[in-house]
C-alpha cells in the first residue's frame, strides 16, 4: 500500500466512522468520507484537513445503488484509485419482540445494514479487482455471533453482514483484495445511549464485559486501521472481535 493510501469511509459521520476517519487521516492516507448531511460531512472534511490529510466529503445513502456507484467513482475521479473501504454506515431500527416486528421495520434496517453492505462492496470491489489490490472492513457487531431477545432484525442484519464479509473474502482473494469486519462490542457511541436509555441500566449493561467498560470509537478505529493495512496482509474472511472479552464466556 501507498504512503497516501486512498481510503473511503460510509457512515463516516458519527461514532465510529468519525473516529476511524480521523485515525486515516492521522496516518496520513488520502481520505473520503460519506453520509447523508453535507454540513457535518463538509466539517469534517475540514477538520481531516486540518491534520494535513487530503480529505473530500461526498454526500451519499448507501441504500441506493446509483449513490453508491457515483461514491466510488468519484473517489477515483478525485484520487486515482480506491485501497481501502470501511463501511460504517449502519442503524440500530427499532427495539422490540419477534411478534411485533414489521415488514417496515425490516426494511428500516435491513436496507442500511444488509443492503447498504452489500451495495457498497459491490462498487468498492469492482474498482479492487480492477486494481488488483485493495482492503474492504465491514462493521458487524457483538451480536453478529449471538442472538439477544427484542433485537431480532438488528441481530439478523450483523449475522448477514458477517456472511456478505466472508462470502466476498473467498471471492476477492484470488485478485489481492481483502475483505474482513470488525465486530466491536459496547462502544462509547450515540447507538449505545440510545440502547441502554440511562445511566443505571448502561451500567448494568456493562457489567457482562469482562473489562467492565465500553470501547471507545478510538479503540475500534485503531483496529479497523491495522486490519485495513499491510500488517493484515494475510487476514481475510475474519471476523475481528473487538468486545472487552464479552464473548470469551
Amino acid at each position: 500500500m501507498s504512503t497516501h493510501p486512498v481510503v473511503l469511509i460510509t457512515g463516516a459521520l458519527t461514532g465510529i466512522g468519525r473516529a476511524t476517519a480521523l485515525a486515516f487521516a492521522r496516518e496520513g492516507a488520502h481520505v473520503v468520507v460519506s453520509g447523508r448531511r453535507a454540513d457535518q460531512g463538509q466539517k469534517l472534511a475540514e477538520e481531516l484537513r486540518t491534520l494535513g490529510a487530503q480529505a473530500e466529503f461526498i454526500q451519499s445513502d448507501v441504500r441506493f445503488e446509483n449513490e453508491v456507484r457515483e461514491l466510488v467513482d468519484k473517489t477515483v475521479t478525485r484520487f486515482g484509485r480506491l485501497d481501502v473501504a470501511v463501511n460504517s454506515a449502519g442503524t440500530e431500527g427499532q427495539n422490540g419482540p419477534v411478534t411485533e416486528r414489521t415488514p417496515e421495520g425490516y426494511a428500516a434496517v435491513f436496507d442500511t445494514n444488509v443492503l447498504g453492505t452489500l451495495l457498497s462492496m459491490k462498487h468498492e470491489m469492482r474498482v479492487m479487482l480492477a486494481q488488483g489490490s485493495g482492503s474492504i472492513v465491514n462493521i458487524s457487531s457483538t451480536m453478529g455471533s449471538r442472538g439477544a431477545a427484542n433485537a431480532s432484525l438488528y441481530v439478523a442484519s450483523k449475522h448477514a453482514v458477517e456472511g456478505l464479509t466472508k462470502s466476498a473474502a473467498i471471492e476477492g482473494a484470488a485478485s489481492g483484495v481483502r475483505v474482513n469486519a470488525i465486530a466491536p462490542g459496547p462502544v462509547e457511541t450515540a447507538m449505545l445511549e440510545r440502547l441502554t436509555g440511562t445511566a443505571e441500566r448502561k451500567a448494568a449493561f456493562l457489567t457482562n464485559v469482562p473489562l467492565r467498560r465500553a470501547g471507545t470509537p478510538e479503540e475500534i478505529a485503531d483496529a479497523i486501521v491495522f486490519v485495513a493495512s499491510d500488517k493484515a496482509s494475510f487476514i481475510t474472511g475474519e471476523i475481528i472481535r473487538v468486545n472487552g472479552g464479552k464473548t470469551a464466556s
